[in-house]
């Protein structure tokens, strides 16, 4: 397993503006990667990030669903972003789909001229966030990186993850934005749903287990040479379930408020 704690087409979408907010909000601490030089009109803003995958079971554990990675969160400007519907995915967004490694997005991130601040919003212990959990960190943009993307990897599946790619960041103090945020398939890898092709921590996050070790490398036989997509959700061709592992709707649903 590598680094799992490193490691448009939105299916609903509900964007609100709110002039003011009211009520205290708790920050969860996360990894930041600030960009060094001028911050001239720099802004600061909180995003949760809430998994709602959630579904109630009866024969398993009391909330099933998909698990999600810590995200890696970045501001920055228009020219950049994380991924692009219809197109194939980056080497960063293949790991972090694949192999919930997220050390390959922050460093192509780290590199980017246009990117402002990088975070990895980690919550509890491990840090993966559980179906009806949620996570929020402050990040910073400065007067020309006015956009936010993120990306984290749906763990019990082949190349699944969720995300927001380019999204503006709220313009005053106060206002809120909320988005929901779909499935997506990265379009590299075989949705075999086998537990020998999946990153090992998913068997005991859902409590469905078999003798397969389960991998947190890619492997060439069940390659892929597609684009990102909508996900279409588990099957249960294998060993992963529809009743333990599948989820309807929006995967995730981020917030962004304008603090400073």
């Amino acid at each position: 397993m590598t680094e799992l704690s490193e490691r448009d087409g939105l299916s609903r979408r509900t964007v609100l503006q709110r002039s003011a907010m009211t009520g205290a909000v708790l920050t969860t601490g996360g990894v930041a990667t600030a960009r060094p030089g001028d911050k001239q009109g720099e802004a600061t803003y909180d995003v949760t990030i809430e998994n709602l995958t959630a579904t109630e079971s009866t024969d398993g554990p009391p909330a099933t669903g998909q698990w999600l990675t810590p995200p890696v969160i970045a501001t920055h400007r228009k020219a950049t972003g994380m991924f692009t519907v219809g197109e194939a995915a980056s080497t960063g967004i293949k790991e972090v789909a694949e192999n919930g490694n997220l050390g390959p997005l922050r460093s192509s991130l780290e590199g980017d001229k246009h990117v402002d601040e990088i975070v990895v919003a980690k919550s509890g212990s491990p840090p993966p966030l559980a179906p009806g959990n949620s996570v929020t960190v402050s990040i910073s943009g400065d007067k020309g990186r006015k956009y936010l993307s993120f990306a984290s990897m749906l763990i019990c599946t082949n190349d699944g993850f969720t995300g927001l790619d380019t999204h503006r960041l709220p313009k005053k103090e106060g206002d809120e934005v909320v988005v929901e945020t779909p499935g997506y398939d990265a379009g590299t890898e075989v949705n075999t749903e086998d537990f020998a092709d999946i990153v090992p921590p998913c068997q005991a996050l859902n409590g469905v287990s078999s003798d397969d070790d389960g991998t947190g490398t890619s492997d060439p036989a069940i390659s892929e040479d597609g684009v990102i997509e909508t996900h279409d959700g588990i099957q249960g061709d294998d060993d992963l379930t529809e009743a333990a592992h599948g989820w309807t709707g929006p995967v995730a649903s981020i917030t962004i408020t304008r603090t400073d």
